[in-house]
C-alpha cells in the first residue's frame, strides 16, 4: 500500500521542515509513505527524512539529462539531491501547462532510464465521464506507457480533484480494474482523498494505494489517511 502526498504548489523549504519533522516522529509501519514537495523544498525533505522509510519525490521531471530547457530540472539533478522519485502527467500540467501523452511518455520514460521511480498520472475530466467516453480516455493515456517494476499509475478522475467531490467506491473500482486490464502495475487513486473516505477507498479490491493533494498539506490528516492504508490487509 502506498501514500504519497502532493503537495502542488504549498510549503516553503521552511514549512516543509516544519512537516517533515512531525512526520518522521509517527509511527507509520504497514505503509509505504512517498511526500511530494516543490522543487525549492526538495533538498529539506531529503535531509530531514533521511534515516527513515519515507521516500522523497518531485512533481515533475524532465526527459533529457541536460540542455537548453528552461524551468526544467532533469531525474539527474534530482537523484543527486537524493530524491527517490516523480511524479509525471498530473492532470493540473496538463491543463494548465501543455502536458500531452507524448510528453508524458517520454518523461516517464526518461525518468525510469535514470533509475527514478515513477507515478504516472492518469483520468478522465467531468465532460469526458458524462459522455461516455472515460474508458476511451484511459485506453489512451495508458498506450503511450510501459509496464515497470518503477511504475505506478495513478488514476485521478479530473472531477474529483480540488473540488471536493469523490469517485464513489464503485466507480473508482470499477477504473481500476480497467486500468489493470491494459497495464500490469499498481494503481492508485487520487481524487479528493481524505481521512473520513480513505479506508472505503483504499480497501478496494483494486486500488493500491492514494496520491492525496489538499489532504497531506495538514500532517495529522496525512497521518490519518497512510494508518487507514496501514490497516487494509495485504
Amino acid at each position: 500500500m502506498l501514500i504519497a502526498g502532493n503537495w502542488k504548489m504549498y510549503k516553503s523549504p521552511a514549512e516543509a521542515a516544519e512537516f517533515c519533522l512531525g512526520l518522521r516522529e509517527e509511527e507509520l509501519d504497514g505503509v509505504d509513505v512517498v511526500v511530494c514537495p516543490p522543487f525549492v523544498s526538495l533538498a529539506v525533505a531529503v535531509q530531514l527524512l533521511a534515516g527513515t522509510e519515507i521516500a522523497v519525490a518531485s512533481q515533475n521531471v524532465h526527459w533529457e539529462q541536460e540542455g537548453a530547457y528552461t524551468g526544467e530540472i532533469s531525474a539527474s539533478m534530482l537523484r543527486e539531491l537524493g530524491v527517490y522519485g516523480a511524479i509525471v502527467g498530473h492532470s493540473e500540467r496538463r491543463q494548465y501547462f501543455g502536458e500531452t501523452d507524448e510528453t508524458v511518455a517520454k518523461r516517464v520514460r526518461g525518468a525510469l532510464d535514470a533509475g527514478l521511480f515513477v507515478i504516472a498520472c492518469i483520468g478522465e475530466t467531468e465532460e469526458e465521464r458524462e459522455r461516455g467516453a472515460t474508458e476511451e480516455v484511459l485506453r489512451r493515456q495508458l498506450s503511450v506507457l510501459e509496464a515497470d517494476d518503477n511504475l505506478v499509475v495513478a488514476y485521478e478522475p479530473v472531477w474529483a480533484i480540488g473540488t471536493g467531490k469523490t469517485a464513489t467506491p464503485e466507480v473508482a473500482q470499477q477504473a481500476h480494474a480497467f486500468v489493470k486490464t491494459l497495464l500490469n502495475v499498481s494503481v492508485l487513486y487520487g481524487g479528493s482523498v481524505k481521512p473520513d473516505n480513505a479506508a472505503d477507498l483504499l480497501g478496494l479490491p483494486d486500488v493500491d494505494g492514494a496520491l492525496v493533494g489538499g489532504a497531506s498539506l495538514e500532517l495529522d490528516s496525512f497521518v490519518a489517511i497512510c494508518r487507514a492504508g496501514a490497516r487494509i490487509p495485504s
